[in-house]
């Protein structure tokens, strides 16, 4: 729904709207008729409630027209938030989808973060592979798979989420200390690679692309990045990992 853009675009150069907390319902003169309490839906043995999810359909066209950005829409949930629980913790990120996804905004939010009961409900056999026979590269993410020239790559897990972090990122450098820390989160200092390790690790994910293997660019003393190519397709599916955050 959203590009990398946004998250450079400073908050302060649209005016800030904090959200103001309503504390008590509004009166009304004549009392409506007492509803019905809706039924207590029960948990799963085991478990607690620690929070919730809130999906926002918008992209950044119609935030423009309301005179606001996705960055100052966040800022201004979190403000709401931090007024009425201070010790609430929150995590914004941006729901990516292709260019041209259909439905209702929040219908494409809510696959693209992969929310259980919206994949539960549109989740179906995908047909078999028209870009199988096809000459190039096909980076298919919902099967996490690399085809080459109708052929099945043998990338190891690692070589792919290598390929897949960059290729979710299009047109952003990516540093080598961020490779490092986004694929390895959790290792230890001893188990989670060097920065030249990385450099390894991308000559193998390059030989393995063979002919291709200029679609994984090097930006000399810095990174690696991946711009759109002619060769390659990208097949996202549903539940495409959504990086980039506020």
């Amino acid at each position: 729904m959203s590009t990398t853009a946004l998250l450079d675009r400073p908050a302060a150069s649209a005016p800030v709207r904090h959200l103001r907390a309503v504390n008590h319902p509004a009166r009304v003169e004549t009392p409506a008729a007492p509803a019905e309490p809706a039924p207590a839906r029960a948990l799963p043995a085991g478990t607690a409630p620690r929070g919730f999810a809130l999906y926002v359909g918008i992209d950044e066209a119609k935030a423009a027209a309301d005179g606001v950005s996705l960055g100052v829409l966040v800022d201004a949930l979190r403000r709401t938030l931090a007024d009425l629980a201070p010790t609430a913790e929150t995590y914004a990120t941006v729901a990516l989808a292709p260019v041209g996804s259909g439905g209702r905004d929040v219908d494409v939010v809510r696959l693209a973060l992969h929310e259980p009961s919206a994949i539960a409900r549109t989740k179906q056999e995908e047909p078999e592979d028209e870009e199988s026979t096809a000459g190039g590269v096909v980076v298919d993410i919902s099967r996490k798979r690399v085809l080459i020239d109708g052929e099945s790559a043998a990338f190891t897990f690692k070589e792919f989420e290598l390929l897949q972090y960059l290729v979710l990122r299009e047109g952003r450098t990516i540093e080598r200390t961020e490779l490092v820390t986004s694929l390895w989160q959790g290792a230890t200092e001893e188990d989670a690679p060097g920065e030249r390790t990385i450099d390894v690790h991308v000559r193998r994910l390059r030989a393995k692309l063979g002919r291709y293997e200029d679609i994984v660019r090097t930006v000399r003393g810095v990174g690696y990045r991946f711009d759109r190519h002619a060769d390659v397709v990208i097949r996202y599916g549903h539940g495409t990992p959504s990086p980039d955050r506020f």
